[in-house]
């Protein structure tokens, strides 16, 4: 742990069943929070254990505290036996979004989702102007591509070997393989493939800042292409090469630097500075 953070744990009650989450606060800020916290929404196998440090390195980067949350059937949450219904990412604005705003008492965030995170943060934008002071997405879907099919179907070919579900399952629990078909299962779904964020993003009004590897095996260079174009605000894309989907744990310190400059320059014309692409 970063020693300039100090790190607090929640369980948060919902009308189906209790969320963990976790706030990593900078020696900075107080709460209630001084400044802005960053809400991190997790892929479609994370939670907040995978985001491993990044949640105290973008704390000690930014100086805002940051807030992760396992959703409903997953990591420390509590279990689900549904299937998903295909409004999903819509819904973890609409229902889980101002509860964690009640608990944590902001009045306005940062929200930033990885994946399909992504999605739901844009999603929260959207729904909550008011709340949302900027959107950052990370490696986010904007439709449904064949190559994010194909990389979907090649993962659940994997997870059918045991020491992958072993894996996942240090994470998880027993709610692993519910994880897997909740991923694999929606997003291969004939009913699924017409999903996209073409009618939300413009409903967006607050500054973006869109992160993609030029490698993402779950999407080429036109998810973050289409955020960047389709938000009503001053948007800033960023495609790093050579990365694959997850940026933040490939190249944490570059990331973290790259929403730093973000928040600190929130007017446009401002590009980043090269050593923001360089580790210390």
């Amino acid at each position: 742990m970063h020693n300039t953070i100090a790190a607090s744990t929640h369980r948060i009650a919902t009308p189906h069943g209790t969320l963990h989450a976790q706030c990593w606060q900078p020696a900075t800020a107080k709460l209630p929070f001084s400044a802005m916290p960053i809400l991190l929404l997790h892929d479609s196998l994370g939670c907040v254990a995978l985001w491993r440090d990044f949640p105290a390195l973008l704390a000690e980067q930014t100086g805002h505290p940051v807030i992760a949350y396992d959703r409903l059937g997953f990591g420390q949450s509590d279990a689900r036996d549904d299937r998903l219904e295909l409004d999903f990412i819509a819904t973890e604005a609409v229902e889980y979004f101002p509860l964690l705003q009640a608990h944590f008492g902001f009045a306005r965030c940062i929200v930033m989702g990885h994946s399909v995170g992504g999605g739901m943060a844009v999603y929260c934008a959207a729904m909550h102007p008011d709340s949302c002071a900027a959107l950052i997405t990370e490696s986010a879907q904007a439709f449904v591509e064949d190559r994010t099919r194909s990389g979907i179907a090649l993962a659940r070919t994997q997870f059918r070997q045991p020491d992958a579900m072993q894996r996942l399952a240090r994470y998880h629990g027993d709610k692993a393989k519910w994880v897997v078909d909740a991923w694999t299962e929606t997003w291969l779904a004939p009913d699924f493939a017409d999903w996209s964020l073409a009618a939300v993003l413009p409903q967006v009004r607050c500054p973006t800042l869109v992160i993609h590897g030029t490698e993402d095996e779950y999407g080429t260079k036109r998810h973050p292409q289409q955020i960047a174009a389709g938000v009503q605000a001053r948007a800033e894309l960023h495609l790093m090469p050579g990365i694959r989907h997850v940026p933040h744990r490939e190249q944490d310190v570059t990331v973290a630097r790259m929403i730093r400059h973000f928040l600190r320059h929130p007017s446009p014309g401002n590009p980043p500075p090269p050593d923001i692409f360089r580790y210390p």
